[in-house]
């Protein structure tokens, strides 16, 4: 599945998108510690988050993610807009809390 398959599937708003979003979708982690993520997630995998700042996508591009998600309705700060679209990383929002939009995007990967 591709990010933009997840996108329109899981009915997610996009804040930046471009060549990004026919990344594929190889799974999904869920995490607000930059330091887990880094040690955890695998590349293809999308983050899901509340954290706005544009370290969030230092540490998308640094472990080749292919989106990242905001939860509980919050917005990317600026620079960390213009960081997505430089990079070419979708940064998409929800306003679901991160439990809903983790459990709608597993089964969503694993029907």
């Amino acid at each position: 599945m591709t990010v933009k398959e997840m996108a329109d599937a899981l009915n997610l708003r996009i804040f930046a998108a471009g060549e990004g979003m026919k990344n594929k979708v190889e799974g999904g982690y869920t995490s607000d510690l930059l330091s887990d993520v880094m040690g955890y997630a695998d590349a293809g995998y999308v983050w899901i988050t509340l954290q706005t700042h544009k370290n969030i996508m230092a540490i998308a591009s640094l472990k080749e993610l292919s989106a990242v998600i905001l939860v509980k309705g919050f917005e990317p700060d600026e620079d960390t807009l213009a960081l997505a679209q430089e990079e070419q990383i979708p940064l998409l929002g929800t306003t679901e809390q991160a439990f809903e939009i983790s459990g709608r995007l597993y089964r969503l990967l694993h029907p």
